[in-house]
């Protein structure tokens, strides 16, 4: 299943292989979804025109997808293939983009399951995008997730996940990474990749697979971005995959693949990355999902435009009222509040606030 919601709650839904819902494979563009909603497109390794996403969007699924997206102080590439061709399967992506823009964030899930069980699950998490895509704090949004696959792991569904939130006026990247395989980021200004470990402090066990643990808190890494760096999230398809020698390549491995590809273009490290990986051993990307998500800042947005800040109280009160109308009193559907904030209440109308936005992790 590949669903696509919009600020006002509108789906479009497709249950085959096609991509993201909204069109088939190709090079069709999709048609804007509303006054100042932009559009989604297909994206091939050469275009330089990515579909644009903007207004309370929620975008994603399970499904076959090859394909990019372009928002408000970043660009996404996203690549998926279920296992055996499935129609869906147990790897899930979704990015949202709030009200005025600044916010962005991106999930890509693991879940131990596949069919109808990851479709359900799906929509809970597109639901919970949702209700949170005006939150600049990512924190309830994680803790909400591991309560739902808390709930689910009686019948044994977990799953692993990473949670980033991008914050366009300041090029930060807050993440969390909740056992999943640790992403990779380029540094553009050192021309190298490492490997974006997470540690936690304490004895006590944190940032676990979701659904293990009912954990009231996982802990979170702040990054600073600069226009030019890339992070690169995957599946454990990717790490477990076999060197020439037939060990498994695991982090390091995939540091030292990306590492030879060159030239570093978005454009074109996934499908670069997949073949390397690839010709690494044989069966390699052929025994489950394989899914890879790969994002870097684009400089469009240090500035939040005056049409922005006067429409975004009018585009959440409109989400809101579409979802009550709708009978979702309960915000089951995912009603998209707002965090009541300074940083992000007041950085919406006045630059000033949005610089205020800092927590006491480390920088990287």
């Amino acid at each position: 299943m590949v669903e696509y919601m919009a600020a006002d709650g509108s789906r479009e839904v497709s249950g085959g292989a096609h991509v993201w819902g909204m069109f088939r494979e190709g090079r069709d563009r999709l048609r804007p979804l509303g006054a100042g909603c932009g559009k989604l497109g297909v994206m091939d390794a050469t275009s330089s025109d990515p579909g644009r996403m903007t207004c309370m969007e929620v975008w994603g699924g399970n499904t076959s997808v090859d394909t990019s997206v372009s928002m408000s102080g970043l660009d996404a590439w996203v690549y998926s293939k279920p296992y055996k061709q499935a129609a869906g399967g147990g790897d899930v992506h979704y990015v949202s983009a709030c009200a005025t823009g600044r916010i962005v964030r991106l999930l890509l899930a693991d879940v131990s399951g596949h069919g109808t069980e990851v479709e359900e699950i799906g929509r809970d998490l597109r639901n919970l995008m949702r209700r949170f895509v005006n939150y600049l704090d990512q924190g309830q949004f994680v803790k909400m997730m591991n309560a739902r696959f808390t709930e689910m792991s009686r019948a044994d569904i977990f799953a692993t996940a990473l949670v980033t939130t991008f914050f366009a006026p300041t090029r930060q990247l807050t993440l969390c990474n909740a056992g999943h395989p640790a992403p990779l980021l380029y540094r553009a200004a050192e021309g190298r990749w490492s490997a974006l470990e997470q540690t936690v402090d304490g004895d006590e066990p944190a940032n676990l697979p979701l659904g293990i643990l009912d954990m009231s808190q996982y802990e979170h890494l702040d990054i600073q971005l600069q226009t030019g760096d890339i992070v690169l999230c995957y599946t454990d398809s990717l790490m477990e995959a076999s060197a020439a020698d037939g060990s498994q390549l695991g982090t390091d491995g995939l540091v030292r693949i990306v590492g030879g590809l060159g030239t570093v273009d978005p454009a074109v490290v996934i499908p670069k990355l997949l073949l390397a990986v690839a010709a690494e051993h044989p069966g390699n990307l052929h025994s489950d999902d394989v899914t890879v998500l790969l994002f870097r800042p684009n400089g469009t947005a240090e500035r939040t435009s005056t049409r922005d800040k006067l429409l975004a109280p009018f585009r959440v009160i409109r989400g809101v009222a579409k979802g009550v109308w709708a009978g979702d009193l309960k915000g089951e559907m995912g009603l998209p509040i707002s965090e009541l904030s300074v940083v992000n209440i007041g950085g919406a109308m006045f630059d000033i606030f949005n610089g205020l936005w800092r927590k006491k992790k480390r920088d990287r």
